[in-house]
């Protein structure tokens, strides 16, 4: 477990903070190419579309096959995809490597992939904790890039700091070697249940379908305040410095919000512990639209929202798990992933269009309040009991 835990833990840290500072390269891409805000905000939307449409994919061939191999692919799409990001002098080629190629890259190398590993390997009793944990390295992945990924743009450039990162996503091969499943590497293992008979009975269960409401609305949230609070700060007069800092915060507090949550997964109904999440981001958003916009404010709500960001990962996860069990976590868990990244589409694409449109972010800030009582609201009827099952019928 230890093994799983630790290169598991290591490989979301990269995969999860690399991407985390992509807000960063908004203002020196778009002034550089001469390209509007909504043509880096749509390719950034087109990654997170993709990272969800190709999840349940990845999942199904990690569940069937191990993840060792899923992880491999993922990593050289990972390099090729900034690469490309660095040399892409259109619209359309950005969006193909910037948004294409690294969202399926992200689907191979973060949380559905690893939990399914984790799922397999730790007891149930201790699962929503090593989520948790697993959650709280990519939180503190999120909180060591940001600042090494400034003081690289700072230092060589924007270009070359993609070149960097692209070399750094390939140490998720290596990486990988901890997470090889023996048992499943020749998908020789006879299931027990099969993929379109687990597809079934999630799609048509009503706990699954409520997970993934919820999940539509973290998506929208984090990933708009990800990607357009930079933008949004320096529209406000204030320093480059305070956004990185920000950025950095969330990643930090973050480490310690996946954590607790994992954590208490262990002992209170889960379903609440996502309501109060998402009812406490709205209340965090209203608090900081309200209050003077100054450094102070900024972090401390960096730091509220850091302890929200993730926190929604290990207990949605912990769920899928205790419903439906560990076979086909990965590939469930990548269909609940993929409504998060269709809320990560709408919410960086609807930053870009309507700061273009009306030259302010305000509209989408209070749709993100509105969706969040809407995400508490719809994680209250979820249900975590597991499934009983029908045995399989034996053979004549």
């Amino acid at each position: 477990m230890q093994q799983v835990l630790l290169c598991g833990a290591l490989i979301v840290t990269l995969s999860m903070g690399i991407r985390h500072g992509f807000g960063l390269w908004l203002a020196p891409i778009t002034q550089d190419r001469g390209w509007t805000r909504e043509t880096f905000a749509f390719a950034m939307a087109i990654q997170n579309l993709a990272w969800g449409a190709a999840g349940p994919f990845a999942g199904m061939l990690a569940d069937r096959f191990g993840a060792f191999r899923v992880l491999l692919v993922g990593a050289l799409l990972y390099a090729l995809g900034l690469v490309g990001m660095a040399l892409a002098t259109s619209g359309l080629a950005f969006g193909g490597s910037a948004g294409l190629l690294l969202g399926m890259a992200q689907s191979g190398t973060t949380y559905a992939v690893v939990y399914g590993v984790i799922g397999r390997n730790v007891a149930p009793e201790r699962r929503s904790w090593a989520m948790g944990v697993a959650a709280a390295a990519g939180s503190f992945g999120q909180f060591l890039m940001v600042p090494v990924e400034s003081w690289l743009i700072a230092q060589w450039g924007w270009q070359n700091a993609l070149f960097v990162l692209g070399c750094a996503a390939l140490a998720i091969m290596p990486l990988a070697l901890g997470l090889k499943e023996p048992g499943l590497a020749s998908g020789a293992q006879v299931p027990t249940q099969s993929v379109g008979a687990a597809l079934r009975e999630a799609l048509g269960h009503a706990s699954f379908r409520w997970l993934t409401v919820g999940y539509f609305v973290c998506g929208f949230q984090v990933v708009f305040i990800g990607v357009h609070m930079p933008s949004y700060l320096r529209d406000h007069g204030l320093a480059p410095e305070v956004a990185t800092t920000a950025l950095a915060l969330i990643g930090l507090f973050n480490v310690f919000g996946t954590y607790t949550s994992g954590t208490l997964g262990q002992r209170w109904p889960k379903r609440h512990i996502l309501s109060a999440i998402y009812l406490l981001r709205s209340i965090a958003i209203v608090i900081f639209l309200l209050v003077p916009l100054t450094p102070v404010s900024v972090y401390v709500f960096a730091a509220v929202m850091g302890f929200l960001w993730l926190s929604t990962v290990p207990p949605t996860n912990a769920v899928v798990a205790q419903v439906f069990g560990v076979q086909y976590l990965s590939m469930l868990g990548g269909i609940v992933f993929f409504s998060h990244q269709v809320g990560s589409f709408l919410g960086v694409w609807l930053g870009g269009r309507l700061y273009d449109a009306t030259g302010s972010y305000d509209v989408v800030w209070w749709i993100s309040v509105a969706l969040g009582v809407l995400a508490a609201i719809a994680n209250q009827p979820v249900r975590e009991t597991a499934l009983v099952r029908a045995p399989a019928p034996s053979a004549a």
